[in-house]
């Protein structure tokens, strides 16, 4: 059982893993003056960790130094979650890695020290299915959203084993940062947020393979319909706002000719296989300059900072 203990004196925080998700992380914490440690495997990445996040705060107009002096890189796992109350895994998508990082780090943390893997949709049960009975108890999910400095949403997910108490203290915790916790009380393929996510990119990639219209046209609905009353009503707000009797109907017209498929679509098999990847390719569901890439990310990251001010 992890003992109880708040963010008053601050904790020791642990981030496994220096990319984009990682060093946003541990820039989330230490900015909120907490200790943290960085490790990646990858000296290059590691070290670069901190100029992205002097980069990030700069952005914001916020001094870096004292969000810097908060954090410490590790060259090793042991040196970084030695001393670590909470752990944070943000290593690529692949479930064996996830599960021997998580074996290692059970050993080598504390043994009150609370373990959240960054996985975007592969089950928290699966990642500590060799794990022993304690690590499982402290295993959860915190599924943090790109650009995790900015994004305010972490789903917290539990598993069958994971201690109520660890559940609920590192809900707490990164509602004390700053963020804007979820609970997931089961532990589906995607959480929350990717399956919503997923759901609309499927129907969206059928009806350009269908050709009912092109991919600047799904774009452009999107953001221009829908997608401006998100921020301020969700789709459960939307359906009880219409009326049921009205979503219902709606439904029985609609559902049977939605999209269904259990396979990723051929059309992106088409595009990887012909080298249009996506945006660093210059192609993928759209064609894209360099420039005009640049301006999106631009863009996406000046909408985020402006509306995390507001909020």
């Amino acid at each position: 059982m992890v003992t109880e203990m708040s963010l008053s004196n601050g904790i020791g925080v642990a981030v496994i893993g220096a990319g984009l998700m990682g060093h946003g992380i541990a820039q989330v914490f230490a900015r909120a003056g907490h200790r943290v440690a960085i490790t990646d495997p990858d000296q290059a990445v590691r070290e670069a960790s901190l100029e992205h996040i002097r980069r990030n705060l700069r952005e914001e107009d916020i001094d870096p130094a004292p969000t810097l002096d908060h954090i410490r890189l590790a060259g090793s796992l042991d040196e970084a979650v030695g001393d670590a109350d909470l752990v944070f895994e943000a290593v690529p998508e692949k479930l064996a890695l996830k599960q021997q990082l998580f074996g290692a780090v059970a050993r080598l943390a504390p043994r009150h020290s609370v373990l959240a893997s960054n996985t975007s949709v592969i089950p928290i049960t699966r990642i500590g299915e060799h794990l022993d009975a304690d690590a499982r108890s402290r295993l959860l999910g915190t599924h943090w959203w790109n650009p995790p400095h900015l994004i305010p949403l972490v789903e917290v997910v539990r598993t069958p084993y994971t201690d109520n108490g660890v559940f609920e203290r590192t809900f707490a915790w990164l509602r004390q940062v700053g963020k804007k916790p979820v609970r997931v009380q089961q532990d589906v393929t995607g959480f929350i947020g990717n399956r919503l996510q997923h759901a609309l990119w499927r129907e969206a990639i059928s009806l350009i393979e269908a050709g009912v219209c092109d991919a600047e046209a799904i774009d452009t609905v999107v953001k221009n319909s829908f997608g401006m009353r998100l921020p301020v009503l969700g789709p459960i707000e939307n359906a009880d706002l219409v009326g049921l009797e009205l979503t219902r109907d709606v439904h029985r017209v609609m559902f049977p000719e939605l999209n269904c498929g259990k396979t990723s679509a051929k059309i992106l098999d088409r595009l990887i296989d012909a080298g249009h990847t996506g945006m660093r390719a210059g192609q993928g569901l759209r064609t894209w300059t360099r420039e005009e890439a640049e301006a999106v990310r631009r863009r996406l990251a000046t909408h985020l900072i402006d509306m995390t001010r507001r909020g």
